[in-house]
């Protein structure tokens, strides 16, 4: 991949925000379960009415990655939040949140593997999905999903991963999905 750009000049994906009915229950759980920290709070007049905000990040250098804010609606119909994906920096990290989220009883907790990652996937308490995933060393045609066995050893796990992936449509090293990814982007 010599000479590719690393990425796209111009636009990075910094953060986001979303709606919260129960502002002190999600701040809670983004605080003590998924450990970031309220960076700032406060209010803000729209043209809507007052509007309650809460920062957080998990990054001293970002002052923030999430923003809560007030306003969404006790029920509702659908939640147009698909997920919320964080990437975590090792396999014994994705345990350590499945341990919490099971220790929360958190609704809908799936570990599966897309053979491009592992994750796992649960509801936040206001039933937005969470993904927390690794990247694997591979590449496969997307979308694909599979659960895996938390309770299997690191590296039987990452086995049947690989093993699985490989039996898949375009299976390949993720070094060379990232190069025709830079070439489709224009980066070479």
């Amino acid at each position: 991949m010599e000479g590719m750009k690393q990425k796209r000049q111009g636009l990075s994906l910094s953060h986001m925000g979303f709606y919260v009915n129960d502002m002190a229950r999600v701040e809670d759980f983004y605080s003590r379960v998924l450990e970031f920290t309220v960076t700032d709070r406060g209010k803000l007049q729209t043209p809507s009415g007052e509007v309650r905000l809460v920062f957080l990040s998990r990054d001293p250098a970002v002052h923030h990655q999430i923003v809560l804010a007030s306003g969404r609606p006790a029920h509702l119909a659908f939640n147009p939040i698909n997920q919320i994906s964080l990437e975590a920096d090792s396999l014994a990290t994705l345990r350590q949140f499945h341990q919490k989220f099971v220790a929360e009883g958190l609704d809908e907790i799936r570990p599966v593997t897309h053979g491009n990652a592992v994750s796992i996937y649960a509801r936040d308490p206001e039933g937005n999905r969470l993904e927390l995933f690794i990247d694997t060393p591979w590449y496969v045609d997307q979308p694909m999903r599979v659960p895996v066995d938390f309770d299997r050893p690191d590296a039987e796990l990452m086995a049947d991963v690989e093993r699985h992936a490989r039996t898949l449509p375009g299976f390949r090293p993720r070094s060379v999905w990232q190069a025709e990814m830079a070439e489709r982007m224009g980066l070479v």
